[in-house]
């Protein structure tokens, strides 16, 4: 099975929120996770060609290719159980037009729902999803 990490803003609360969305609706944990702020998240950025600076998105790595904004998400999405995996089909609208509303939100995240003083601490039935 190829390795899929998902790298998220640790200080964000919608970030943290999403994570725990995903590992609720991930019950084969196909992915795991690190904060982009993390040692582990700002050397995959590094080896991946992304500047740790300029990142205001999820990062969806696998071995291959490596994903941001709007494509994250969809891309995410598409291994979810239930209905989630429709939002998939969203790929279809243009990469321009699907990151101008990602883009919107991420820029507003801290704003409308706030931001924490220190990465999320995982509960220890989840903590093996993610990477130190």
């Amino acid at each position: 099975m190829t390795k899929q990490i998902i790298l998220f803003d640790g200080v964000c609360n919608l970030c943290e929120h999403s994570v725990q969305f995903i590992i609720k609706h991930d019950p084969r944990a196909l992915f795991s996770f690190a904060s982009l702020q993390s040692d582990i998240g700002q050397r995959l950025l590094k080896e991946r060609g992304l500047s740790p600076d300029n990142i205001q998105s999820v990062v969806y790595v696998t071995d291959k290719k490596v994903y941001t904004s709007s494509t994250a998400a969809l891309k995410i999405a598409y291994h979810l159980d239930g209905g989630w995996k429709w939002l998939y089909y969203l790929i279809v609208i243009p990469k321009p037009i699907r990151d101008l509303f990602y883009s919107f939100i991420a820029k507003n995240r801290y704003k409308w729902f706030g931001k924490t003083e220190s990465c999320l601490l995982p509960n220890p039935e989840n903590k093996k999803r993610f990477l130190e």
